[in-house]
């Protein structure tokens, strides 16, 4: 396990504690920070738990490199029902996650930002059921506003 000063130095590195220092870093406070890995074929791929009695996704903060495609796995160790609402270009993917289950997940995620995802069951995202996948890159350059550049934090 992370600690405080340790996460604190990643989020940093990943520039997610900045935007008035109440990002990522204030909202998820707990938990782990993960990454994507990529395959071979290009697509990225991580796994997301929720482990017993803990009512968190670990990691909370999933961190892709880039853009695209992502395997998720997701599973649920608690001895509760819970689902995952994931975020996807398109339509929202949504997976129940019984007492000790898995299931798996196919997104697209093509664009820079912040996809939250959460279990809308019960009052699980109330308890702390809520993530984040970050997808770190710029946007491509056919999909940016006709603005001038505005001033990065």
């Amino acid at each position: 396990m992370t600690t405080l000063h340790e996460r604190a130095d990643l989020l940093s590195k990943l520039g997610l504690d900045v935007q008035n220092k109440a990002a990522l870093g204030q909202v998820l406070g707990t938990g782990r920070i993960g990454e994507a890995t990529e395959r071979s074929d290009g697509k990225m791929e991580a796994t997301i738990r929720i482990r017993p009695d803990e009512i968190a996704w670990d990691p909370s903060i999933l961190v892709m490199p880039h853009g695209g495609d992502i395997e998720l796995t997701l599973i649920n160790d608690d001895l509760n029902t819970h689902c995952a609402l994931l975020p996807n270009n398109g339509d929202r993917k949504f997976i129940w996650l019984v007492n000790h289950s898995r299931g798996r997940a196919s997104l697209n995620l093509d664009g820079p930002g912040y996809y939250w995802f959460s279990s809308p069951t019960g009052n699980d995202e109330g308890r702390g059921l809520t993530g984040c996948i970050v997808v770190l890159g710029d946007v491509p350059p056919e999909a940016r506003l006709d603005r001038p550049d505005q001033p990065r934090p």
